[in-house]
């Protein structure tokens, strides 16, 4: 299992314990070789989910003018038309750009590995190469960082110096974690659930990054209304360790704690017990996840913590 170093993080960063800013930064170089609109490809979980390439609100005001020949007379506006006693005809333009806003979970449960790298590395990274794709398509991005103690969010926009400071936000929440770290009530998901829901957002993209460990099938069941106005994308980060734990292969005994108790496993039946507990746990939460998306038309990636992470993301959503 993957276990933080001795040494001060801030002198010596371990790139699969906790993320590195300037990582985070270097991913721009990849982001051109994955794209977040809809795709042709079929075996893109984005494929087939749009009617037009732009996922913009559509039409902008631009502007009011006097009817002349040929104009559209469906575009006319009634109003100022019988107001001033001649016809007025509403000019619009197309809107290209998006709105994108990315949840990334630092909480607690995401500090955890037992092959190559944290799921919350996994998921910083990710974050990271989305929002520089958002930028490259000259669209704005925003993030919700949800850390151990509290939930921060920030307005969408279009700047690389706002990207950079949210960069950095997600770096520090990154390293804060620990094996002693808990997260407090205020970052729970429920917290996640009612922030989405006061936003009320429209024509947005939403990017939801996370192991999905604490929420259950009722508050999962509250973030379908969003994909009625906006697109959904959530990505599931899993550790093989979750779910199955390896056959016995010593007489010595294994400990397994969370900072606070300690279990000993030492025989082929407590890991046999074990394992049912995670399955069950597994069936409540990722298969119900999965299952909720599939009938709500919302794709899920599923990646995990063996450090190709980068690549099975490109891999899912037709890049190359």
């Amino acid at each position: 299992m993957v276990k933080p170093r001795a040494n001060n993080i801030s002198n010596s960063t371990d790139s699969r314990i906790h993320c590195d800013y300037a990582q985070l930064v270097r991913l721009q170089s990849q982001a051109q070789s994955l794209s977040l609109l809809p795709r042709l490809k079929a075996g893109s979980v984005l494929s087939g989910r749009h009617q037009s390439r732009f996922r913009g609100r559509g039409l902008n005001f631009d502007e009011l003018r006097h009817y002349q020949l040929g104009d559209d007379i469906r575009h006319l506006d009634w109003k100022v038309t019988l107001r001033t006693g001649k016809p007025h005809i509403r000019n619009y333009t197309e809107e290209k750009d998006r709105n994108v806003l990315i949840w990334v979970d630092q909480r607690s449960s995401m500090f955890f590995s037992s092959i190559q790298v944290m799921k919350s590395v996994v998921a910083a990274e990710v974050a990271a190469l989305c929002a520089w794709r958002v930028l490259k398509d000259n669209d704005r991005v925003g993030f919700v960082i949800s850390d151990k103690d509290k939930i921060k969010w920030s307005k969408a926009k279009r700047s690389q110096h706002d990207l950079l400071a949210q960069l950095k936000a997600i770096a520090a929440a990154n390293q804060q974690l620990s094996v002693s770290s808990v997260d407090s009530p205020e970052s729970h998901f429920n917290g996640i659930v009612h922030l989405l829901t006061r936003l009320k957002l429209r024509s947005t993209t939403l990017i939801l990054i996370s192991d999905w460990a604490d929420a259950s099938v009722s508050q999962l069941s509250q973030l379908i209304p969003l994909r009625q106005h906006n697109d959904v994308l959530a990505i599931s980060i899993t550790d093989p360790l979750e779910l199955k734990l390896p056959n016995a292969v010593s007489k010595q005994s294994w400990v397994m704690g969370n900072g606070s108790h300690q279990l000993a496993i030492d025989s082929q039946s407590s890991v046999d017990k074990i394992n049912q507990q995670l399955r069950l746990r597994a069936d409540s939460t990722r298969q119900q996840l999965a299952k909720l998306m599939l009938n709500n038309n919302i794709p899920l990636v599923a990646l995990n913590t063996s450090g190709d992470h980068i690549l099975q993301f490109k891999k899912m959503v037709g890049g190359r």
